[in-house]
């Protein structure tokens, strides 16, 4: 058994106003949730594309740099063919059936080289640089050159860069000032001189 109640032109308002205010909270809640899943599409496009980005990045590297083990292998030709020419003689050129082979060789040696450049692979020659540990490997200092500290002034076996990569470090021999002093054994450099 329900009463009927009547309602008073007050209560009446009061129900009137209920269903329009929840209504507005819903469409602010549903506006909320909009803007969330709005948000949420913008970042995973976003990321879409950054993956896309990133494949690609990683795919141009896979191909410039896939020859590396390879060209590192293959560098010791070069350097084999480069200490056979330097240690023939003046006399071994002079000889009649000798300045073929040598042509040969040297012919040989810059088509590799030829070869190694056109995939990306370039040689360091930093003779006269400042020494870069990135690029070189120091294997002696010598004192009194005339060339500033640091200064790479021979090269004992040439670098390779593939791309902007390095390949294998130049080995070479750096300049070292006179007045420069060893640091003494407590770590300190030693000023009374």
């Amino acid at each position: 058994m329900t009463d009927d109640v009547d309602e008073t032109p007050e209560q009446e308002g009061l129900t009137a106003e209920k269903p329009e205010l929840q209504e507005e909270q819903a469409i602010a809640v549903l506006q909320a949730e909009v803007a969330d899943l709005k948000d949420q599409l913008l970042r995973a496009v976003a990321e879409a594309e950054n993956i896309r980005r990133r494949a690609a990045r990683e795919k141009q590297d896979i191909s410039k740099f896939a020859i590396t083990g390879f060209a590192r292998d293959l560098l010791a030709v070069p350097d084999t063919l480069t200490r056979a020419l330097e240690s023939i003689g003046e006399e071994m050129r002079a000889l009649e059936g000798v300045a073929g082979v040598i042509e040969g060789m040297e012919l040989t040696q810059k088509q590799l080289l030829g070869i190694l450049e056109r995939h990306g692979v370039k040689p360091i020659q930093p003779l006269g640089e400042k020494f870069d540990p990135n690029f070189h490997q120091a294997m002696f200092e010598a004192p009194d050159t005339g060339q500033p500290d640091g200064t790479v002034i021979q090269i004992l076996q040439t670098g390779y860069v593939i791309g902007d990569r390095l390949l294998r470090p130049a080995l070479v021999g750096v300049a070292k000032s006179a007045n420069a002093a060893p640091p003494a054994a407590g770590g300190s450099v030693d000023t009374t001189a």
